[in-house]
């Protein structure tokens, strides 16, 4: 499926694109996966942090200046080795160090928002753990305002029930802490319970984001789809939409009769095919909708 497709050209009301650099390259720089983005017709990369901020200073209006020259959004996922919750308090401190890197390279970078994974519940009731997290996030917000990055904190909802991460906690944090709205992974609240796989759930969740967080969020909305694989206790691992039951199209229909825009990232292990699936399929959605109205 790769290859440009002139229907998916330009940045629509959704902005469709891959979580790092494109699959279809074997390996590369953010600089040629902004590239290879673009030519897959696509419109935005999260920049792949999740080990350690990989870019320079130096190297920023670089990204940056490809990016817009390109019409690609760029945003950023953090470390995946955050734990605002960890019971060690030089975690905690090492967790938020990590954070607030790369929420100041993605600034650097042109960036709009860093999505990252909150942390664990460990022994903690839902109440503890929750105003861990909500203590961290705030002084860490407060940090990047005083300092002048403008971007938003996204915290993810997560894949398994042992994360901190359900959409009830995120939009808590949303409402608690200015700047901070959630990142829906729909691939992970549906490995959760094996739950969010209908059109009436994804709208369900949607109206409730939208009712907690202002409806003009919805306008704004950054997403996470991708096929996946789970047990009992929630999340496995990512897989190719057309090898999972995650209800992709029925999501696009209702993305496209809500009117959301935003930004839908695609975490696939062929993010690059499957970004353009959803591209594809959301723009079929549009286009029914409007032959309805």
């Amino acid at each position: 499926m790769s290859g440009r497709s002139d229907i998916l050209v330009g940045a629509g009301p959704i902005r469709f694109g891959t979580s790092g650099v494109p699959r279809s390259l074997e390996s590369g720089s953010h600089l040629d996966g902004i590239t290879e983005v673009h030519r897959l017709g696509l419109s935005a990369m999260e920049l792949a942090f999740v080990h350690r901020v990989n870019l320079k200073p130096a190297q920023a209006p670089e990204v940056r200046d490809l990016a817009e020259n390109l019409d690609v959004g760029l945003s950023a996922h953090a470390s995946y080795y955050i734990n605002l919750n960890s019971p060690e308090a030089d975690k905690v401190r090492a967790s938020r160090q990590r954070l607030l890197s790369a929420a100041r390279m993605a600034w650097m970078c042109g960036g709009e928002s860093v999505v990252f994974h909150a942390g664990w519940r460990h022994d903690d009731s839902p109440e503890k753990a929750y105003e861990s997290v909500r203590v961290q996030v705030s002084e860490i917000a407060q940090v990047l305002r005083e300092e002048g990055v403008g971007i938003r904190l996204l915290p993810e909802t997560t894949g398994k029930v042992t994360q901190f991460g359900d959409l009830d906690e995120l939009l808590c944090l949303a409402q608690d802490i200015p700047g901070v709205e959630p990142c829906v992974d729909f691939a992970h609240l549906h490995a959760r319970r094996g739950l969010m796989n209908t059109e009436e759930e994804f709208e369900d969740a949607l109206t409730r984001v939208g009712a907690a967080v202002g409806t003009e969020s919805l306008r704004r909305l950054h997403s996470h789809v991708s096929g996946i694989d789970y047990g009992p206790r929630g999340e496995l691992r990512h897989l190719p939409l057309r090898d999972s039951d995650f209800n992709y199209v029925g999501l696009m229909r209702v993305l496209a009769g809500l009117r959301v825009a935003g930004r839908v990232i695609c975490e696939s292990p062929v993010n690059h095919d499957d970004a353009v699936l959803l591209a594809q399929t959301w723009s079929e959605a549009v286009a029914a909708v409007q032959e309805e109205s």
